[in-house]
């Protein structure tokens, strides 16, 4: 990240339906990578890339439960449905906003790549299943690749969608996210009919 500022705050943002240990892992391992200060973590109300399984009332309490004890993280609610349309309103500074490695091939389809890019820097965290070669050939398509940097993250073989499908299987879903979380799934009755 050559000529780049360098970020002092992280953004993660998603649906969290529900979030799990891959999210918290990602979360520290850009902390640590990136040296940030705090991990803001947006919850975002109603995404406008995906149908939420969950209300967001519910995956916010999932989501701060699943970072409770994690440092320098902080867990808000996004009422913006695309990630440009936060980051226009708030204006971040020295931000670097944090995605998954298999996320970076569907940058290109999100509304205003260009100015996300403009308004932040892009994390893109190694994950298990995205060959590194995939990844900076992406990277390479994309507006402004210097503003894209990459981070390693140990990997986790989980999703959130595996772990609805478990849940309303009646399959125990304990080492997939932190107990707490999973002690509120069943609480609060989620992904029963899913």
């Amino acid at each position: 990240m050559a000529g780049v500022m360098h970020p002092t705050t992280g953004i993660l943002g998603g649906a969290f339906d529900p979030p799990h240990r891959a999210h918290v892992e990602l979360a520290r391992a850009a902390r640590e990578h990136y040296g940030l200060d705090r991990v803001l973590v947006l919850v975002v109300a109603d995404p406008g890339h995906r149908h939420a399984v969950a209300p967001a009332a519910a995956r916010l309490e999932l989501t701060r439960i699943a970072f409770e004890g994690v440092p320098g993280v902080d867990v808000k609610l996004d009422n913006h449905a695309r990630t440009v349309d936060f980051l226009e309103e708030r204006r971040p500074e020295n931000a670097v906003f944090l995605i998954g490695g298999d996320e970076l091939a569907e940058f290109m389809h999100w509304k205003e790549p260009a100015r996300v890019l403009e308004l932040v820097l892009l994390g893109v965290a190694m994950r298990p299943g995205v060959p590194e070669d995939e990844l900076r050939e992406a990277r390479a398509r994309l507006p402004a690749p210097d503003r894209i940097s990459f981070f390693a993250m140990r990997p986790m073989a989980v999703s959130s969608t595996e772990i609805r499908t478990r849940v309303a299987r009646d399959e125990p879903i304990d080492e997939l996210v932190p107990p707490k979380v999973a002690e509120a799934i069943h609480r609060l009755g989620l992904y029963r009919g899913d």
